[in-house]
């Protein structure tokens, strides 16, 4: 994914979840279904994008990720959390439901 495809979506004023992972990453593999769930849930409300971190290393570098899985919450081109590693469902919707 390209910088500009990157920021015009997180642009679009929308809320924007980004998944940061790698397909040998245990942890990763470990969130892929709650993040399945929570973007069917807040379908219209949030988009969710999955960027894998081998196949886009450029943009993993200059956003600055080291440890995988990590998320970046970004509102109206903001980034306005981030966390690195698991996290349940319901603590991820408790911070979705904060920044909606």
């Amino acid at each position: 994914m390209a910088k500009t495809n990157l920021k015009s979506l997180v642009n679009k004023g929308k809320i924007v979840l980004i998944d940061f992972y790698a397909d040998w990453c245990g942890p990763c593999q470990t969130l892929t279904p709650i993040i399945s769930q929570v973007a069917k849930e807040y379908t219209g409300k949030i988009n969710v994008l999955k960027i894998n971190i081998d196949k886009n290393q450029p943009l993993a570098n200059k956003l600055s990720i080291r440890s995988i899985p990590t998320m970046v919450l970004y509102r109206e081109g903001q980034q306005v959390w981030r966390h690195s590693g698991l996290l349940t469902k319901k603590e991820l919707e408790s911070v979705l439901e904060q920044n909606i």
